[in-house]
């Protein structure tokens, strides 16, 4: 095999994918504690979102998946925006997150997935919450 006649060729491609990885993993440790927390709902989201029936997921599993990434791109807008104007940005992210504890509800009245990973998803959601309502409370005594 080629590995047999150059060994280096596979030690180069584990490095460039460690290399890869540890660019990711550094980038996620600058980002705000709140942004990483939401980022892993919206991976628990998907996996949930992959265990629907087809009519669920183009459905009301694409909705809360929509309204999950817009309550992330209120929170990244909040980060990058000067400090008297994040107040706005933290009301839209807080309405994004009730509806879609709403949506998640709505998963588990219907049963249409996994209860332990809505459970999951519903604790996330409770934490970012919280964070956000802390944000817009220093936000505004600020």
């Amino acid at each position: 095999s080629v590995e047999t006649f150059f060994p280096f060729l596979n030690f180069r491609h584990d490095s460039q994918i460690f290399s890869k990885f540890k660019f990711i993993l550094e980038f996620m440790q600058e980002e705000l504690p709140i942004i990483n927390r939401i980022y892993e709902l919206y991976k628990l989201i998907i996996d949930i979102n992959n265990g629907l029936e087809k009519r669920q997921r183009y459905s009301i599993g694409l909705s809360l998946e929509n309204t999950v990434l817009d309550c992330l791109s209120e929170l990244i807008m909040a980060k990058n925006a000067p400090k008297p104007l994040k107040a706005p940005y933290l009301l839209k992210a807080g309405s994004y997150i009730e509806i879609a504890t709403l949506k998640l509800r709505l998963f588990l009245e219907l049963k249409i997935a996994n209860e332990t990973k809505i459970f999951q998803a519903q604790a996330h959601l409770a934490e970012i919450g919280r964070m956000a309502s802390g944000w817009l409370k220093f936000t505004n005594n600020s």
